[in-house]
C-alpha cells in the first residue's frame, strides 16, 4: 500500500467516525437527562435495585423506583430474555419525573400535602396508562451479575 493510499484511507476514517459514534447517540432534550440505572425488568417494567457494583456514575436513583420501559422492540426483547437477573440499562427520562412528589408524606406516604398544582394522573405522553410510573426511553442495556432480589 502506498502512502498516499494509507493517508487517505486514515483521512477517510476519522471523517467518517464521528458521524458512526453520533448515530448511535441521539441528543438529550432540553427537559430530560440521560441515565443509567441498575435494576430488575419484568416485561414493559422495571424496578431500581441496588447496584452490585461499587462505582455508579449516573444520577442516583431510589431503589425500588419503578418505570415503564419503552424503546426499540429489538432491545427490550433482549432485556425481556434477562427477567430474573439484574441488568443496567441506558436512556433518557425527563427532569421532572426525577424530582419525585413534593409535599409531606402523612399516613405511611399514603396521602400527601402540598407539593405543587395538581397534575392529570389520566395518563398522556409522560406517564404510563393508569400506573403513575415514569416513562424510561431505552437506548442499551448491559447484563450484570447479579440475581434479581426475591
Amino acid at each position: 500500500m502506498t502512502v498516499a493510499a494509507r493517508n487517505s484511507t486514515t483521512l477517510l476514517i476519522l471523517l467518517l467516525a464521528p458521524a458512526a459514534l453520533s448515530a448511535q447517540e441521539r441528543e438529550v432534550p432540553k427537559d430530560s437527562i440521560r441515565v443509567s440505572i441498575p435494576g430488575c425488568a419484568k416485561g414493559s417494567a422495571f424496578v431500581v435495585t441496588a447496584s452490585p457494583e461499587p462505582d455508579r456514575s449516573s444520577t442516583e436513583i431510589a431503589t425500588g423506583r419503578r418505570f415503564r420501559l419503552t424503546g426499540k422492540k429489538a432491545i427490550l426483547d433482549e432485556i425481556k430474555k434477562r427477567e430474573g437477573t439484574m441488568v443496567e440499562v441506558t436512556g433518557i427520562i425527563r427532569k421532572s419525573d426525577l424530582a419525585g412528589p413534593g409535599g409531606i408524606s402523612l399516613g405511611g406516604g399514603r396521602v400527601r400535602i402540598g407539593g405543587g398544582p395538581p397534575v392529570d394522573t389520566g395518563g398522556g405522553p409522560a406517564r404510563a396508562p393508569a400506573s403513575g410510573n415514569a416513562i424510561l426511553d431505552i437506548e442499551g442495556w448491559r447484563p450484570l451479575a447479579e440475581s434479581c432480589p426475591r
